[in-house]
């Protein structure tokens, strides 16, 4: 999976689909991260993380401190971004690296 789609949609809306993907035992191809408001969206996905991502993306597993370092970031503050992006979805975490999907 190498795109993620960032979308503007009810949460009724997501979890009907979620619903219908779990029912159907297809994998989408591509994942999906719905926001219910621009407001939202701009409020994960800060200028900061998405220098994150923009630098985290194709280049596989990485640690934290690696992500940090080809932004020229602190790893404190990188790996708070890092930890709101895993939470909103757009990354994953592999054991101890993290990367972008």
């Amino acid at each position: 999976m190498s795109t993620v789609v960032l979308e503007m949609r009810s949460l009724a809306s997501t979890l009907a689909d979620a619903s219908r993907a779990m029912n159907s035992g297809r994998r989408n191809a591509e994942a999906r991260i719905g926001f219910a408001t621009p407001e939202l969206l701009w409020q994960v996905l800060t200028a900061k993380r998405w220098e994150l991502l923009e630098a985290m993306c194709g280049a596989g597993p990485m640690s934290i401190r690696e992500a940090a370092r080809r932004v020229g970031r602190d790893v404190k503050a990188a790996h708070g971004d890092i930890t709101a992006l895993l939470n909103a979805g757009g990354t994953r975490r592999l054991r101890y690296p993290v990367t972008v999907e």
